[in-house]
């Protein structure tokens, strides 16, 4: 809402000049009993006074209400302004409308105008209700309130307030240049002072620009202390009005920040002897009735000099008297020191060291301080350092991002040298005070190493491998590097567990995703990982190694345990040049070794004579297997199915139902495992789930062993289990064979096997228990045999 034009017409009764107004739906014509008031300063007159709502009688006329407006002027002396605050406010109307009644503001008059004109003079705002505007400073000699009103009778009461005419050199801080509130401020003639906007503490004017260039010494710094700052918020990157200071002579360098809202303890230091301030506000409509700000500034030699940041990798932060931030170049180290080290500090300053290492998709680093000398005496001298004193406070934990100065780690005084710490995560913050003795102060040398965020003995190389002692602990956890975050890529770890001698490690895997491109559907391991992988290895005290497996995807490991005689299990974790997943999370338990068939499992051995073919089954079974409460970690129970020499080994699954999902998640809760060959390093195959694939159903001996392991994780609940048929089978040479051949499969069987009310030939083939047996007829078996070839077709 902008004012219209006030001016007058002349009137042939005998009443005064009557003034026309803005409209409101009535007439537009308003008559002055000589309600305009003016105050002027003069030597001689009063420089404060009071002012208050005229009382005026304004009767209808034929039933029209007539607009009255009255303007009271206050005029200052040269050198002055006009300072006006209310203390009563009892309007009609609400704004932004205020339709029966309100008052202008005109606080930018300019010296000489005509104030019969005041439409091209910016608008301070319109005024109504019940809270009244906030003071008012001019902004030069001159300022102007236009009460409006309708009302048949007025009073004295509507309004009211003071006004005094008060000198304006404290607003004239330095050399005047363009604008009407821009100056230069020369350190040689003034080395401290005020500066202000240019009508504080009344509200600031709109579409305004202010400048303050402060020039010192070569040599010197200058401060700058904001006592109050209340500039319109408009957002976090101020966008409207704002104060902005910059780091040189002017707009051109470099900018230290941008400051607008309420600004508490705002402080600035230049790096040089030249700081450059703009306050800017903007000329919108809507009403704002913010005061500015003041400060004050100096230019000094004693400020902290920064050549103590330049001698190591160290950044002054712009704006602060001596704070730094030192970024790691991975893995890299340097020295931070005190200001003026080794000579003395200056008394009574705080300089802050940001130490930040690498955290990113790749990076993750943790910061060691080591001190090499320590000199900061402390009023008191005992454990506690006191505020009023010189201290070291560290920060390990990042409480610098929620300010939280008062909540530090470690705090260090006196002469004796700190013991050395390490970051909690990539950052850490060290508070130098020195209160208000004197000492050499500090040297430290800081270090950046790879986090892992990996629990356990870290290599002292800061490599990723960690050892995990049966002797120091019996079971933790470990994971892959920041899980549940992405681990980077291109990355080699090493976990090993180390058993004492009579041991075994037990490994049960809770959470396990890797990166891959493979579309295949099942399992994911073995040499089908080429990718991210991870291996699981027994370790020997003679320092050999034997694969265990190798498991890619979110094939999960399943529960497993080291073999007898192995010293351990090592866990390798590798990780490509391309792309990142979660990677997995995983439990340690270290257990009294037991004899293989102690609780569970059996040998068995085939013999001419004696049993050739058998059954081995999940305990319980057709019943639920137990589930894992009882087991600590994870509990195995084994197979061994030996043939003679010459012989094979067959096992068919006839019924399988295990724990897990072999296409999403592999087999961490239990796991059938099957070696098609005994002792030779080969990695097994693993089973769990519903629904085998054909190959999955039936395995066949390279030699004459095979072992069977089924293995169930403490957080196992049970499920049907596998009941599985083994039998002896002949190797056949030159395709002959001297007992019975399956139809199907093509094995050759004893002829003991025929009829024993197993299906000794594997998968999709009962040809052992339906050629020649009681009570099948000679065409069924005929029958069977022509399935069979078209099959194999």
């Amino acid at each position: 809402m902008h004012p219209l034009r006030i001016g007058s017409i002349s009137s042939t009764t005998e009443l005064n000049p009557w003034r026309v107004l803005f409209p409101f739906n009535v007439l537009l014509v308003g008559l002055t009993t000589g309600c305009d008031r003016t105050f002027v300063s003069t030597s001689e007159g009063a420089k404060n006074g009071t002012f208050s709502s005229p009382v005026l009688m304004n009767p209808p006329v034929n039933n029209h209400s007539y607009i009255i407006q009255c303007l009271f002027t206050f005029v200052a002396a040269p050198g002055e302004r006009v300072h006006l605050s209310f203390d009563r406010f009892s309007l009609r109307g609400a704004l932004p409308e205020c339709l029966h009644e309100y008052i202008d503001v005109y606080s930018e008059v300019p010296d000489g105008k005509d104030l019969s004109d005041l439409i091209h003079t910016p608008f301070g705002g319109r005024y109504c209700g019940h809270i009244p505007p906030r003071a008012r400073i001019s902004l030069y000699n001159t300022l102007v309130l236009g009460y409006t009103t309708d009302l048949n009778h007025t009073t004295d009461r509507i309004f009211s307030g003071t006004y005094s005419f008060i000198k304006d050199d404290k607003y004239l801080v330095g050399t005047t240049v363009k604008s009407p509130c821009s100056y230069v401020i020369n350190g040689t003639v003034k080395r401290t002072g005020e500066i202000y906007t240019p009508t504080y503490p009344g509200v600031y004017p709109k579409n305004l620009y202010c400048s303050f260039q402060l020039v010192g010494k070569k040599g010197q710094r200058i401060l700058m202390e904001f006592r109050d700052f209340d500039i319109f918020y408009g957002g976090s990157h101020c966008p409207f009005d704002s104060v902005s200071v910059f780091d040189g002579p002017s707009k051109d360098f470099p900018l230290i920040g941008t400051y607008c809202g309420q600004q508490r303890n705002l402080v600035i230091y230049s790096t040089d002897h030249y700081l450059f301030l703009t306050f800017t506000s903007l000329p919108r409509t809507a009403d704002a009735q913010n005061r500015g700000f003041s400060g004050i500034y100096e230019f000094s030699e004693s400020f902290v000099k920064l050549d103590f940041i330049s001698r190591n990798d160290g950044q002054h932060i712009r704006g602060t008297e001596c704070d730094q931030k030192i970024l790691s170049r991975k893995e890299s180290s340097g020295i931070i020191y005190s200001p003026n080290y080794p000579f003395p500090y200056v008394p009574r300053t705080v300089c802050r060291y940001f130490i930040y290492g690498l955290q990113d998709m790749q990076h993750y680093e943790r910061v060691k301080l080591e001190f090499e000398k320590f000199d900061v005496p402390n009023i008191i001298q005992d454990e506690n350092c006191s505020e009023e004193g010189g201290f070291v406070r560290l920060f390990l934990k990042g409480q610098e991002a929620t300010q939280a100065y008062d909540k530090g780690d470690y705090e260090f005084c006196g002469k004796e040298l700190p013991e050395t710490t390490s970051s909690d995560g990539p950052r850490l913050v060290v508070i130098f005070a020195s209160g208000p003795s004197q000492g050499s102060g500090f040297k430290a040398k800081y270090s950046f190493s790879t986090e892992y965020q990996i629990p356990g003995t870290p290599a002292p190389d800061g490599s990723c491998r960690f050892t995990y002692l049966s002797s120091s602990v019996k079971q933790g956890e470990f994971n892959s590097p920041r899980h549940p975050a992405n681990y980077p890529s291109n990355t080699t770890c090493v976990y090993t567990m180390i058993a004492e001698y009579g041991e075994q490690v037990r490994l049960v895997f809770d959470n396990f995703k890797l990166r891959t491109t493979l579309q295949s559907e099942g399992l994911k391991y073995g040499d089908l990982c080429k990718e991210d992988w991870v291996e699981i290895h027994n370790i020997f005290r003679n320092g050999s190694s034997r694969l265990f497996g190798r498991y890619c995807n979110e094939t999960s490991p399943g529960p497993m345990e080291s073999s007898l005689g192995a010293s351990g299990l090592k866990v390798v974790f590798r990780t490509d040049a391309w792309g990142v997943s979660s990677g997995f999370k995983a439990r340690y338990f270290f257990e009294r070794e037991k004899p293989l068939f102690e609780e569970c499992g059996q040998h068995l051995v085939a013999s001419r004579l004696g049993a050739n073919s058998g059954v081995i089954a999940s305990a319980k079974y057709p019943a639920h297997y137990d589930g894992g409460k009882k087991v600590i970690g994870a509990k195995t129970c084994y197979w061994l199915l030996t043939a003679r020499p010459g012989y094979r080994i067959l096992l068919f699954f006839t019924n399988f139902g295990i724990e897990g999902t072999p296409t999403e998640r592999g087999c961490p809760v239990a796991t059938v495992r099957v070696w098609s060959k005994v002792g030779a390093g080969l990695s097994p195959i693993e089973l769990c789930g519903e629904n085998l694939t054909p190959e999955q159903m039936q395995h066949l001996s390279q030699g004459n062993q095979m072992r069977v392991a089924f293995s169930i994780a403490d957080k196992a609940v049970g499920a049907p289990g596998f009941r599985a048929v083994w039998t002896e089978v002949e190797s056949i040479e030159e395709g002959y064979c001297s007992q019975f051949q399956c139809v199907v499969s093509r094995i050759c069987l004893h002829k003991e096997n025929l009829c024993d009310g197993l299906y000794n030939c594997g998968f999709n083939d009962t040809s052992d228990e339906t050629y020649g047996c009681s009570g099948t007829r000679p065409f069924v078996i005929f029958l069977v045999q022509i399935i069979a070839i078209i099959l194999l077709r």
